[in-house]
């Protein structure tokens, strides 16, 4: 089967350090027809749900643990039996909003992921937080998180990120794939790895 790829946008409030921001997120449901995997689980798990619309959910895979992208993942998990991945190195953002208990297993850097036949590779690009991943299908698409938009790489001006470390992220492990991938984004619209490469000194001059 081939890759089918779903989008449901959630709106809440992303909250870190004491501010709070109004934000919209995009949840990221891959597969097929039959089985899908999720990535991230923002704000409210009912969308999410009638976005799988009655499929198989395998895996809840979470790109990082800050709160906009996590807050719904137990609910979700709940409702669908499905278990939960997060990189370790984000266990602190984790245990901020859950310190009961933690997701059910971890990422690391070139796991491989079945979603509905297709292979997602994990690919660990630390900046906007220490653990955050992204998602690379091998065939044309890689789910980024908050490590790369449409415009420049995810921000780091807060606790645990790091500027150049998102950078050495990005140019090492997104621009490297070919410039036709399509990066699909936590936020905002898609670009393409070709659309964004031309860009890198402007964003390492403009720093944060």
């Amino acid at each position: 089967m081939s890759l089918r790829i779903d989008m449901v946008i959630t709106k809440g409030i992303f909250a870190l350090g004491g501010d709070e921001f109004d934000v919209e997120d995009n949840i990221w449901i891959v597969g097929n027809d039959d089985e899908v995997v999720v990535i991230d689980a923002a704000h409210e798990h009912e969308p999410i749900i009638e976005g799988i619309g009655g499929r198989r959910v395998t895996a809840i895979l979470l790109t990082h643990g800050h709160n906009d992208h996590i807050n719904a993942a137990p609910a979700l998990s709940e409702a669908t039996g499905a278990p939960l991945y997060l990189h370790p190195d984000d266990r602190m953002l984790w245990d901020e909003l859950y310190p009961e208990g933690g997701p059910d297993f971890e990422l690391d850097d070139g796991d491989r992921i079945d979603a509905g036949g297709s292979i997602l590779t994990v690919l660990h690009t630390p900046g906007h937080t220490p653990g955050g991943v992204c998602f690379y299908d091998g065939a044309g698409h890689v789910f980024g998180g908050d490590t790369l938009f449409n415009g420049g790489p995810g921000a780091t001006g807060r606790k645990y990120s790091d500027f150049n470390t998102i950078i050495s992220s990005i140019r090492s492990k997104l621009l490297t794939l070919p410039p036709e991938t399509i990066v699909h984004p936590g936020h905002g619209e898609v670009t393409t790895i070709g659309d964004e490469a031309p860009h890198l000194e402007e964003w390492i001059a403009r720093g944060h």
